[in-house]
C-alpha cells in the first residue's frame, strides 16, 4: 500500500465498516456495579409503575363532583373519614358523597376517589370536617397505576450507556442483575527508543511515556478494558512478538509510534507479516494525524497511530472511539456549542483539521480561541476545552465566522 495515497475520514470509516463485523458477549452484572456499562439488550417492563393510583401531593382524596364549584365565599364541606398510611392499602373507602380522606404525597389512592385536592386549598374545622374551598377534575393530582411505566413498554434500548437515572429505572422494575455487553480487549503498545517509563528521569533525547497512558484511560472512558503490553524499542523481532500475543488476546490492538515511512518505523511491516489481509489503509488526510494505519489480522482491526501526542489522541478520538462504539452498539448524539472564531485562521486545503480551543463567554457571547500547538505536544488538549473540525475542503476560518465546538472528553 503506498503511503500518502491517504484517505478521506468517511472512506476510512467505510473501510471500517466493511471489515470487522465483531460481536461481543453478554454478561450479567449486579445492579450497583453497572454504572457507564452498555446495556446488551432491550429492557421490557414486567409490570405497571407505580402499580396503584398515588398522590402526587399532600391534601385530601376526593370525589371531584363532591367540590365542583368550590371557592374561599362557598366552600365544599367534606366529612373526614381517616387518613391513607405510607405503604399500605387504605383501610376505608370513599362510599358516600361529601366523604375525604387525607393522604400524603405518595400515598395510594382509597376506592371510590378520583382526585386529590392540595392541603394549601382546605382548612380543617374539627376532627371530622374539611372545608374545600377549590375545585379539582378528575385525575388531578393522581399518578395512575401505568402513568410511570405501562406494562409491556420497551424502557431501555440495547446500546444504552448506563447512568445513574437509567439504573434508577432497572431498579424500579426490580432487575438485580443487569445484562451488559462484555468490555472490548484493547491491546496497547507503544514502540520507540527514545521512550521511557514516566517514573524514570529522560535523559537527553529521551521523553517519558505520554501516549499508552492516554490510550488507556480513553479506552476505559469509552467502556473497553485497556491491556499494557508495555514500551516496546525500535526492535523487529521484540515488536513483532508483543503484536502477535497481542492479537491472540485481545479484540483490538493499538500500536503507538512507528506508523510513519522512516529508517525505524516497522509498524506498517509488523501488521503486514502479521496475517492477511494486514494494512487496509495508510494514510488519511486529517490534521494532525496523517501517518495513521489500520489493518485488519485475524478478523481483527489493529491500528498503528501516530508518535505524536495530540495526532494520537486525535486518531483515536476520531477513528478508534468510532470503532469501539459500533462494537459495543453505541450511538452517541453530541452536542455542540455554537461559537464566534476568535481570528483568522488558515490551514492546508484537502485535509480535515482538528484544531483544539479554548471558550470565553464575552459579553454573551461564546468565542472560541484556538490553541496553537504542534502535533508533537500534547499540551494543546490539556489546555483546551474541545476542537473545532474545519472540513478538508475549505482553507480556514474568518473572524467572527460561526464554527461548532466538541468537548474533548465527556
Amino acid at each position: 500500500m503506498d503511503f500518502y495515497k491517504v484517505l478521506s475520514i468517511e472512506e476510512v470509516k467505510d473501510i471500517i465498516n466493511s471489515n470487522f463485523f465483531l460481536n461481543l458477549e453478554k454478561e450479567l452484572i449486579n445492579l450497583k456495579e453497572c454504572n457507564d456499562r452498555i446495556l446488551y439488550e432491550d429492557i421490557v417492563s414486567s409490570l405497571n409503575i407505580p402499580g396503584f393510583k398515588r398522590s402526587v401531593v399532600d391534601g385530601y382524596a376526593v370525589k371531584c363532583k363532591d367540590v365542583q364549584g368550590a371557592s374561599e365565599s362557598i366552600p365544599s364541606m367534606m366529612e373526614l373519614k381517616g387518613e391513607v398510611t405510607m405503604g399500605k392499602m387504605p383501610s376505608k373507602a370513599l362510599k358516600f358523597p361529601g366523604e375525604c380522606m387525607y393522604i400524603p404525597t405518595g400515598g395510594m389512592l382509597p376506592e371510590g376517589a378520583d382526585s386529590v385536592v392540595m392541603i394549601e386549598y382546605t382548612d380543617k374545622m374539627d376532627d371530622s370536617t374539611i372545608l374545600v374551598n377549590k375545585p379539582v377534575s378528575s385525575g388531578e393530582n393522581v399518578l395512575d397505576e401505568d402513568e410511570d411505566v405501562e406494562l409491556g413498554e420497551a424502557v431501555l434500548k440495547a446500546g444504552t450507556l448506563l447512568k445513574p437515572y437509567s439504573i434508577s429505572m432497572l431498579s424500579s422494575l426490580g432487575i438485580i442483575k443487569v445484562p451488559v455487553v462484555c468490555k472490548p480487549k484493547v491491546g496497547i503498545i507503544s514502540t520507540g527508543d527514545e521512550i521511557v517509563s514516566p517514573e524514570e528521569y529522560p535523559q537527553p533525547g529521551q521523553i517519558r511515556d505520554i501516549n499508552s497512558y492516554l490510550l488507556y484511560s480513553s479506552v476505559i472512558e469509552d467502556g473497553g478494558e485497556p491491556i499494557f503490553y508495555g514500551v516496546i524499542k525500535d526492535d523487529y523481532e521484540n515488536l513483532l512478538e508483543t503484536a502477535r500475543k497481542a492479537i491472540e488476546e485481545c479484540d483490538v490492538v493499538l500500536i503507538s509510534g512507528g506508523s510513519s515511512v522512516g529508517k525505524k518505523d516497522q509498524t506498517a511491516k509488523i501488521i503486514d507479516v502479521l496475517g492477511d489481509p494486514g494494512i487496509l489503509l495508510h494514510g488519511i488526510s486529517i490534521k494532525p494525524g496523517k501517518p495513521t494505519i489500520v489493518g485488519k489480522v485475524k478478523d481483527k482491526p489493529i491500528f498503528g497511530l501516530p508518535g505524536h501526542p495530540l495526532s494520537c489522541a486525535v486518531v483515536y478520538r476520531v477513528l478508534v472511539r468510532y470503532l469501539l462504539q459500533r462494537m459495543l452498539k453505541v450511538e452517541e448524539v453530541e452536542y455542540p456549542i455554537p461559537c464566534k472564531f476568535s481570528t483568522n485562521y488558515h490551514k492546508a486545503k484537502g485535509r480535515e483539521e482538528y484544531l483544539p480551543v479554548t471558550i470565553e463567554n464575552i459579553e454573551g457571547e461564546y468565542i472560541a480561541i484556538p490553541v496553537l500547538t504542534k502535533s508533537a505536544a500534547i499540551s494543546g488538549f490539556t489546555k483546551a476545552w474541545g476542537y473545532v473540525k474545519i472540513d478538508k475542503n475549505v482553507e480556514g476560518v474568518l473572524k467572527d465566522q460561526k464554527v461548532y465546538v466538541y468537548k474533548f472528553q465527556r
